[in-house]
């Protein structure tokens, strides 16, 4: 039996890394998708056995790609591909369902396809398929994490999301931008991982150096060059650009 696998990132050199160690197990065919939509066209006409799903992605991510394919006839097994933290990765864990974590390690992908195999074997996706449920429902859109850490007077505070106006790079870690002033971000060092944590949430990536909270956002309007100039709500009103080849993906985010 060969296991038509399906590897969504949008980044192509992950995809080809994992197509690589894929190669290495002769009952695996491998299909690539870059985004979302090219994911649920190959989903939808069943040619996918299992989704090796990276979770965020511009545009619709990973979870927009979970939460469509269960409303298939036969939807395929999912294992997430992440670079969650350690904290997030033990919440995969307890809901059941399988992950790797980047970068992929041969051995643990042996052990994921193993699993995958049984599962197919048996005709039975169902305990997959609840596990992919409960993941939704804990961590998926619209289920906000509840705290962010950050450096402040020596000690590591938790602060509520929804105090957070925007999150910018300097050097080489990230600032919260918060009525508190800019604070260090604990445990998130690159926008990339930012991003991903807060997948699903109210935060857009405005360009490569900030993650605006829409929630923030006070006015905007179009600016030279196609781009757009946002001003936020905070007590700065900082002004933020945002890039041109997000400025649709930024109108859709408001509904507009």
């Amino acid at each position: 039996m060969t296991i038509r696998a399906l590897i969504v990132d949008d980044e192509a050199p992950a995809r080809d890394e994992l197509a690589y160690l894929l190669e290495a197990h002769p009952d695996v065919a491998a299909l690539q998708a870059a985004s979302a939509e090219e994911a649920l066209s190959v989903i939808a006409r069943g040619l996918a056995d299992v989704v090796f799903q990276d979770i965020h992605m511009p545009g619709q991510d990973g979870f927009h790609v979970l939460s469509n394919a269960k409303e298939f006839d036969s939807p395929p097994l999912f294992v997430f591909v992440t670079a969650y933290d350690q904290h997030a990765i033990r919440a995969f864990e307890e809901n059941a369902t399988d992950y790797l974590l980047k970068p992929v390690s041969p051995d643990r992908l042996a052990k994921s396809l193993d699993r995958v195999r049984a599962a197919l074997q048996a005709k039975d996706a169902k305990p997959l398929h609840q596990a992919v449920e409960r993941l939704l429902s804990c961590v998926g859109p619209g289920k906000p994490l509840p705290k962010l850490a950050v450096e402040q007077g020596g000690r590591i505070r938790l602060i509520a999301l929804t105090q957070v106006a925007f999150i910018e790079a300097e050097e080489k870690h990230l600032v919260a931008a918060t009525a508190h002033g800019k604070l260090p971000c604990h445990g998130m060092s690159t926008l990339a991982k930012a991003c991903e944590r807060l997948a699903g949430l109210s935060f857009f990536q405005a360009n490569r150096a900030q993650l605006i909270n829409l929630e923030h956002v006070a006015e905007f309007s179009p600016w030279f060059g196609g781009k757009y100039h946002v001003v936020m709500a905070d007590g700065e009103r900082t002004e933020i650009v945002v890039s041109r080849n997000r400025v649709r993906e930024f109108k859709t985010r408001l509904g507009i």
